[in-house]
């Protein structure tokens, strides 16, 4: 399955997996060598610990190699009336005006107004254009955004 990302958001995926491959690395052998010189791995807490810490590192670490595998990077068509992955879209609704820029899952936060493509939200709009007024049903119940502008 495809992953969508902006530019910047691929380069930050990359550099985290960078990270992890040499630093975070690096941090979790010596803590495993410092655990190992304590004497009996057996009843070792702090050796468990990080060979649990090292398991979660490396399962990351394919799980961001298998994702940059399937990375698709977001090229906006600049001329296009409809909200497509990349856009940002200017819309009002009962909460007042908002702007959502629609990215692919892994780059989504929503507190900060990025939102999946895969999302409730973020499927309404995709397609749309200008003037469009879709329907969405939260937790809280159904509310109407009308699009303003699409970037």
């Amino acid at each position: 399955m495809s992953e969508y990302f902006s530019e910047e958001g691929l380069e930050k995926l990359k550099q985290e997996l960078e990270d992890l491959k040499t630093a975070k690395r690096h941090e979790i052998a010596a803590r495993l060598e410092h655990a190992k010189s304590l004497g009996d791995l057996s009843e070792n807490a702090e050796y468990q610990e990080a060979k649990e810490e090292q398991s979660l590192l490396e399962s990351r670490i394919v799980e961001i190699e298998e994702i940059l595998r399937n990375a698709v990077i977001i090229k906006k068509d600049a001329y296009s009336s409809l909200v497509q992955v990349g856009s940002t879209v200017r819309v009002t609704s009962e909460h007042g005006e908002e702007n959502f820029t629609i990215v692919g899952s892994e780059e989504a936060d929503p507190q900060s107004g990025m939102i999946s493509n895969e999302s409730p939200l973020g499927k309404a709009f995709l397609g749309r254009k200008i003037g469009d007024t879709v329907e969405v049903k939260t937790p809280g119940g159904t509310v109407h955004y009308s699009i303003l502008a699409i970037k």
